[in-house]
């Protein structure tokens, strides 16, 4: 027996030798290709891990991952590959929903250095790019010049050109502006066997010259011209091809408007082969630079209007009258997609102009030269469509609501995710496009065929283009639902070939619908793609397995088929998700943790400083979903791939309301943590760092001292302090001990406007001592009583460094205090919102008490949103404070914006009447409590704070108030730019007469 186990062992160990020598082997061509490649390659287990997944269905855990910075690295790349036998598959945003992005090869992301705007033309209305551009920011350029690039995707803050070419993106605007195809004028490329090529318009004269070259680029037109130009081969493509006047179309290779030019059919138009390449996936050249042509802005006024449906089919019976007007834009939200804005803090505010609980809901834009010709022409779409009694409320939005509605919409994929449990809106049928006049009948078709497979679909996005979003709700972990997925696709593509339109609207064929191209064009058709792919890439080298030689649509999912689900257990409560990995799982990869700065809100810091994947919201809930199903080790949180992703997070919990689906990685990361200081222990600064409270109290003894110790070089070196980074003062005394010492100072014989318990937070009580001090006496003054008891610190420290047994202790211990205190009538309010925003967000999941919990936090507020609400009341007004013009410029706390809203800081620093109050667009400051003094991240800290708010304060000139609620925020402030900022509550106390 026991030479049986030693034999075993030994022949284990041997496989285990012959596996590593062979991954080594396979390291060892990487290594080789990075000594020459000038940009960055990545092969380790956890680049892989995040690069196997895109915003689909699908994984595929990729060889490497490499970032070119130049042409020069993409024939790199393409050598290697031809070399070795592999495939690379391009990727910008990774915001595909096909699984264009996904493959077994070496995935090449160009969105961190091939982002370059290269040449721009007002006059002739162009604009040369590289593919990294974002969509959003290349409108942002061009905005002062009076122009923009049309197209218009749900993800336009952070999908980039070269995504919109690959795809053929079109979006809400699409029955204005058309789509992308047509606004390429040329593309350059590099070619399979490493050439350049550039594929743009040619008279005939210039495509004859094209033939003569003795190269690749020249068989290639010559394989276009003898295929093309063959008359029978055209009647096929006519004949099959979705019907000309549905405009938006990706199926297969655009050879229906190949053959619309003069050389190959009898208009009058120059073919372009970039039309081609637009909507192939990466399939055909690696396109390095991209030419388009530019629309002037529409006119200026615009006016929306959210018809209101009793039904779905109402609604796109509406869209056919609809349409017989100059829309700008006509896009459809059904009843499912508007339940899931219920869950969303940030689109919760957006649904401000929803009715009743409509089953769908229109949003049709309309503009025009001024507002009074606009309404003008709203009035009359309403009209038709109350002439023909369709709709039963027709609210007309204007200036900022329309972008609050439209924000709404766009919201709508990644809102899916919000669906608790195994069963999503699987993107399997996602944008077939028909004619109008065809989509309510084949809806009605498609309801009846889905009600046969016991489903209730999701209806949304662009109706006006004869296109909606159709989305079953499936459990891909289990094997039955998988064979739905296929046979609901299979259907589906029958259903739309019988209306003549196209599987694919807009968002590709990629895996997902590949295998249906033949039956959507017709076998010789799919015999005319298969020659177009082998001539342009002989060596099958692009982007392996999308369009021609499909991967099955049913393998390589994103979950392992009838997998028993582990168990995890948790300190944190994540029962509203059904556990931490489902939690994780809400990610669906829409990117929106990829937005940059420009774009607003502050997810995701660290992304946006390092402009690495591996630091996005999305990037963490993967590898925390693969690593907890596939680590075998006991503890499944035990990962160096798990510490490596979340190391710079900066628990800002932007993503609990800025990401679609409320994945918060804040949680997420504070449960690792957690769960892996069990294995590793706990690090001695970690411990320094959380136990502040604790050192704060005994260096308050002497506070001249410990101020004067902490700030040398040889303290910040102990504690792992960056040696560039300031330490906070300590008070001369804790706020604790000021509220004792003044009471009596504070004691009134009668409070007309009510009582509340002030919390007095860790950061308050020894560092802003002035700021609690300036609280108690504005509220005061202003006929508030105000309690202050003993309590537990906030367990913020605790929190953030993921100790969470002591966090629990911390909340239940201050449930307990607060509980038969805090009502309705007697509130809980705070100075620092990421202490006091602890008893609404983190003490719900902590807490054993969960009444008790749940009931304090409906009543607990920042000190701003209680003043505004005391304001909204009528409580507190504006002549009680002074009438001096001052200028205020306002920076949010991240907690704040995610928990809370920025507006009650400026409603509360607007009592003063001649107050000119700003908010400033600035996302995180970068310092998030102890990260900005780690001296690993002190210089990230510095270049998030750089990148989101500094430049924005240097140029205000002296006068002007900055004002920071966040204890951090005027700390990083200070240190970068040498300003002094202010708590909101201390400018407003200065103004109370």
């Amino acid at each position: 027996m026991f030479f049986s186990l030693q034999k075993i062992t030994k022949n284990l160990a041997y496989i285990y030798i012959i596996i590593n020598s062979v991954l080594q082997i396979d390291n060892l061509r990487y290594i080789k290709l990075e000594e020459e490649f000038s940009g960055e390659l990545y092969f380790d287990a956890l680049h892989r891990t995040i690069y196997a997944t895109d915003a689909s269905a699908y994984r595929m855990l990729p060889e490497a991952v490499a970032l070119p910075k130049t042409i020069n690295d993409v024939r790199l790349l393409i050598n290697f590959a031809k070399e070795n036998n592999i495939t690379l598959i391009p990727r910008a945003a990774g915001t595909s929903l096909a699984g264009q992005c996904v493959g077994k090869g070496i995935v090449v992301d160009v969105s961190k250095y091939f982002n370059k705007i290269l040449d721009f033309n007002k006059e002739e209305k162009t604009i040369r790019v590289q593919p990294g551009v974002i969509r959003d920011e290349l409108n942002e350029f061009l905005k002062p010049h009076g122009l923009f690039f049309g197209p218009n995707t749900s993800t336009s803050n952070r999908c980039m050109i070269g995504g919109m070419v690959g795809n053929n993106s079109s979006g809400t605007t699409s029955i204005q502006y058309g789509v992308t195809r047509d606004k390429v004028l040329s593309l350059n490329t590099v070619l399979s066997d490493g050439t350049e090529a550039t594929f743009g318009s040619l008279s005939k004269n210039d495509f004859q010259e094209k033939l003569k070259q003795n190269n690749l680029e020249g068989s290639i037109y010559n394989m276009l011209y003898d295929e093309l130009s063959n008359k029978d081969a055209q009647i096929e493509i006519i004949k099959e091809f979705p019907k000309p006047n549905i405009h938006r179309r990706n199926t297969g290779y655009a050879l229906d408007t190949i053959i619309d030019s003069e050389i190959l059919g009898d208009s009058k138009k120059h073919i372009n082969v970039a039309k081609l390449l637009c909507g192939s996936e990466g399939t055909l050249a690696f396109t390095t630079e991209i030419t388009l042509k530019l629309d002037e802005l529409p006119p200026k006024n615009s006016v929306l209007i959210a018809a209101h449906f009793t039904s779905v089919n109402e609604s796109l019976r509406a869209v056919v009258h609809a349409m017989k007007h100059n829309l700008y834009m006509c896009e459809l939200m059904d009843k499912t997609i508007l339940d899931c804005t219920k869950n969303n803090r940030k689109q919760l505010k957006n649904r401000f102009f929803i009715e009743g609980d409509p089953e769908a809901i229109l949003m049709l834009e309309l503009r025009a030269n001024n507002l009074e010709n606009t309404e003008a022409l709203a009035n009359n779409v309403i009209d038709i469509l109350k002439e023909h009694n369709l709709g039963y409320a027709f609210p007309i939005l204007f200036n900022d609501d329309i972008d609050k509605a439209i924000s709404l919409r766009k919201a709508g994929l990644g809102l899916l995710g919000n669906i608790v449990g195994d069963k999503k809106a699987v993107p399997c049928i996602e944008d077939t496009a028909v004619e109008v006049a065809d989509l309510p009948d084949y809806i009605e078709e498609f309801t009846t065929m889905m009600d046969e497979f016991g489903q209730k679909a999701v209806y949304y996005a662009h109706a006006g283009a004869g296109e909606l979003h159709l989305r079953p709700i499936l459990n891909l972990k289990k094997g039955e639902d998988i064979k739905l997925f296929r046979q609901i696709t299979h259907q589906t593509a029958l259903l739309v070939k019988k209306y003549g339109g196209s599987f694919s609207g807009e968002h590709g064929d990629g895996i997902v619908r590949a295998e249906f191209i033949p039956i959507m064009i017709g076998e010789k058709n799919y015999e005319l793609v298969k020659k177009v792919k082998s001539t342009f890439d002989p060596y099958n080298i692009f982007n392996q397995g999308k369009i021609v030689n499909p991967f099955p649509m049913d393998k390589n999912l994103r979950y392992e088929i009838d997998r028993v689900e582990p168990d995890i257990e948790t300190l944190t409560d994540f029962t509203d998700s059904l556990g931490i990995l489902r939690a994780a799982e809400k990610c669906n990869g829409s990117g929106d943790c990829r937005k940059p700065s420009f774009a607003g809100g502050t997810m995701c810091p660290s992304y946006r400083a390092t402009k690495n994947e591996k630091d996005t919201t999305r990037a963490r809930a993967n590898a925390l979903r693969e690593v907890l199903t596939t680590n075998q080790k006991v503890n499944k949180f035990d990962s160096e791939e798990l510490k490596q992703v979340f190391d710079l997070c900066l628990s800002c919990k932007a993503c609990a309301s800025e990401c679609p689906s409320n994945v918060d990685v804040a949680a997420l990361k504070a449960e690792f943590q957690y769960q892996y200081y069990k294995t590793h222990g706990i690090p001695f600064r970690t411990k320094l760092f959380v136990s502040n409270n604790k050192w704060n109290r005994l260096g308050s003894i002497f506070p001249e001292v410990t101020n004067a110790m902490l700030n040398t070089s040889i303290a910040k070196k102990i504690m792992g302090v960056s040696i560039g980074r300031s330490i906070p003062k300590l008070y001369k005394t804790s706020f604790f001990k000021w509220c004792k010492k003044n009471k009596e100072q504070f004691r009134q014989n009668e409070f007309k406007k009510g009582e509340l318990y002030l919390f007095i937070d860790e950061f308050t009580n020894y560092y802003d001592v002035e700021v609690g001090v300036d609280a108690i006496t504005l509220l005061t003054k202003l006929g508030y009583k105000v309690h202050v008891i003993n309590h537990q610190e906030s367990g913020r420290s605790y929190i953030s460094k993921g100790i969470l047994d002591k966090a629990k202790d911390i909340a239940n211990k201050n449930v307990k205090i607060f509980k038969d205190k805090i009502n309705e009538d007697v509130p809980l309010v705070g100075i620092e919102p990421s202490a006091i925003l602890t008893f609404r967000d983190e003490y719900l999941r902590l807490a054993d008490d969960e009444q008790s919990a749940q009931s304090i936090s409906k009543n607990t507020f920042t000190i701003e949103e209680f003043i505004d609400k005391q304001i909204k009341q009528g409580e507190i007004t504006s002549s009680s404070f002074s009438k001096e013009t001052k200028t205020i410029k306002i920076h949010g706390h991240c907690h704040q914006k995610a928990l809370s809203n920025m507006s009650h800081t400026f409603n509360m620093l607007s009592l003063p009447e001649n107050y000119k109050i700003t908010i400033i667009n600035s996302g995180c400051c970068g310092m998030a409590g102890s990260f900005g003094y780690e001296k690993e991240h002190y210089e990230l800290s510095m270049q998030i704070g750089e990148d989101s708010l500094f430049d924005k304060l240097r140029h205000l000139d002296g006068e002007t108030i900055i004002v920071a609620s966040g204890t951090s925020c005027r700390h990083q402030i200070n240190d970068g730019v040498s300003r002094v900022s202010e708590h909101p509550i201390s400018v407003l106390k200065k103004a109370i007469l």
